[in-house]
């Protein structure tokens, strides 16, 4: 299966805004992700370790690197 690398934000984001994380799916296995204001610099991941990112996120893992 071929998929088309297409960069989208979150629905949350500004649309307008320079500031925001892109996401794109390149195969079945990889998820690249980027700062809409450096989209050159690129980051892989894998759908599963993404998934698992964004559940510690929502559970708040994370919140007391913020302090």
């Amino acid at each position: 299966m071929s998929y088309v690398q297409r960069w989208r934000k979150s629905s949350y984001s500004d649309q307008n805004e320079s500031n925001c994380v892109e996401l794109a799916q390149r195969d079945a296995t990889e998820i690249l992700l980027r700062e809409s204001d450096d989209p050159q610099t690129v980051i892989t991941t894998t759908p599963l370790a993404l998934r698992a990112l964004t559940r510690a996120v929502t559970a708040g893992r994370f919140d007391h690197l913020s302090r």
